[in-house]
């Protein structure tokens, strides 16, 4: 069986996630949703000319050399001056307070000399200054936050400034893992001969929690038939909307997992990638649970993550995906064989900007250079190696 392409693999696994499906959430769940629908304006910001300090808000052409203008009144935020404001007159005002009717300038306090009830300033007027106009924020009608976004805190104080006590937002899958393998123990287990610390459900949990709305983790099953298929059925009876695999996924003696799973009913599109690290990863579907068998090397297992199941989550959600990134190598890269390498790289400070250094380091058990790795560069088939400063495509690993 050949090896199936990348993007040939990652555009079958697209071709089967669901449409997004909306909900509402109030503003303090928003925070880290993509949205489903646009935040539109329904009313100006500010919803009056306000002005942006305290002071006096007064006719800029009344403000001329030896002037003393007569104080009658006071406008604060949430009490406005209600009247009209004449030649000769001025209001005080604070920060946030409506501009009252007839005025064009706000002088600020610190310019301004107060006796008794009239005011004189040290400073000319400027027309139109520390005055918010009215819609100066935003006007009716605007699109503030566009549907696919992912909400930041930022973009949450203008939804509520927009008076939007709920956002439509994309419902985030239910997603399943399942580690395999009679050497695993959880860590913080004293190991015995022959065993070792699984890794591999802690690191997808954290990558994947962003865009889901649970992450079950299921454990860890050993490399028998029976409870293998009984612990697979029972995850697959719970319908989540992802299940994911890790280990069992190659052609060995003990790679259980693929007979079980197409013998209860799973779907396979695929098994066999042309990348490195990660060439054995199945795909495919029971109903409408999307599952992944991923590596059980735990470099092939999250860098197969990275490529393949956090775009389909993002497609799930309703987020664009993102452009790679372009970077100029910092280091030379070795030639490539004829399979996709995704090279684990630093980023790194260089005379004009941020550069690509790889690291050298290509074994898919070795976790400690993924964890100091910011970056996967992208070295296409048979690529016969680049030298310091060419621009190469690369994957930004923190990214949402």
């Amino acid at each position: 069986m050949s090896l199936l392409p990348v993007d040939e693999a990652l555009k079958a696994i697209l071709g089967r996630v669901p449409a997004v499906t909306p909900e509402q959430v109030s503003l303090g769940e928003a925070n880290g949703r993509v949205l489903a629908a646009p935040v539109i304006a329904g009313h100006n910001q500010p919803p009056f000319d306000a002005s942006a300090m305290d002071g006096y808000a007064i006719r800029a052409e009344d403000v001329v050399e030896g002037a003393r203008l007569r104080v009658i009144g006071t406008s604060q935020a949430g009490a406005g001056y209600g009247g009209g404001v004449h030649r000769g007159e001025a209001v005080r005002i604070l920060t946030g307070a409506p501009v009252p009717p007839g005025v064009d300038t706000v002088i600020m306090q610190e310019e301004a000399v107060r006796d008794d009830d009239f005011v004189h300033f040290t400073a000319p007027a400027r027309l139109g200054h520390s005055v918010r106009a009215k819609g100066n924020d935003f006007s009716i009608g605007q699109n503030l936050i566009a549907a696919g976004t992912r909400l930041t805190p930022m973009q949450i104080a203008v939804a509520a400034a927009a008076n939007q006590a709920r956002l439509t937002v994309a419902q985030r899958p239910s997603i399943a893992l399942l580690a395999t393998g009679d050497e695993l123990v959880l860590p913080g287990t004293p190991l015995g001969p022959d065993q070792i610390v699984a890794s591999n459900s802690f690191g997808l949990s954290a990558m994947l929690t962003p865009y889901a709305r649970q992450v079950a983790d299921h454990g860890i099953v050993s490399d028998d038939v029976e409870q293998l298929r009984e612990r697979l059925e029972g995850i697959l009876m719970a319908g989540p909307d992802v299940l994911i695999t890790t280990g069992g996924a190659s052609v060995g003696e003990h790679d259980l997992v693929q007979d079980i799973l197409t013998g209860l009913g799973v779907s396979l599109d695929f098994w066999r990638i042309n990348m490195r690290p990660g060439k054995p990863l199945m795909f495919g579907t029971h109903g409408r649970t999307l599952v992944f068998g991923l590596p059980g090397n735990p470099v092939s297992a999250m860098v197969t993550a990275m490529v393949f199941i956090k775009p389909a989550l993002r497609a799930w959600v309703g987020h664009g995906e993102p452009e790679p990134w372009r970077l100029p190598l910092a280091g030379p890269t070795p030639s490539n064989s004829a399979r996709r390498h995704f090279m684990r790289a630093q980023l790194v400070p260089g005379a004009d900007g941020m550069q690509a250094l790889p690291i050298s380091q290509t074994d898919s058990g070795h976790t400690s250079s993924l964890a100091a790795a910011d970056l996967l560069v992208v070295q296409p088939e048979n690529d016969p190696g680049q030298p310091i400063g060419t621009v190469v495509e690369a994957l930004p690993i923190d990214a949402f």
